[in-house]
């Protein structure tokens, strides 16, 4: 386990930040219904292996603002064992961007897998 001093903490929630949207997106586009916020979280705890989890209320406003962006739309609806549920879904504009986004990734994941291994030239 990584010490989680505050240098780390900080690396941890600006990796956390920068990656949130781009897993939101992937998330959604891979489900065949609608999906609310306490559903996401836990089916990415689910999948988060050894990786830090990200926090359940860090999510929220992540999907406030890809739905603010036409990124996502959203509907409220009532749910039986508690407070209405919003439900999310991704939209033309997500899919697009998640497409942009996912190369973006890829490009970078390559660049920082490169310099980690030693092969750069300096």
């Amino acid at each position: 386990m990584v010490d989680q001093n505050t240098p780390t903490k900080k690396f941890q929630k600006e990796m956390n930040s920068g990656t949130a949207s781009l897993v939101l997106l992937s998330v959604l586009s891979q489900s065949e219904k609608p999906m609310y916020g306490y559903q996401i979280a836990k089916l990415l705890d689910e999948n988060r292996k050894d990786a830090p989890a990200m926090k359940q209320g860090a999510l929220y406003p992540v999907l406030r603002s890809l739905e603010k962006n036409g990124l996502l739309s959203s509907k409220v609806e009532p749910s039986v064992s508690g407070p209405p549920r919003r439900y999310y879904t991704i939209a033309a504009e997500g899919r697009e961007a998640l497409m942009l986004w996912t190369e973006i990734w890829s490009q970078m994941k390559n660049f920082v897998d490169h310099i980690l291994e030693g092969e750069s030239h300096v």
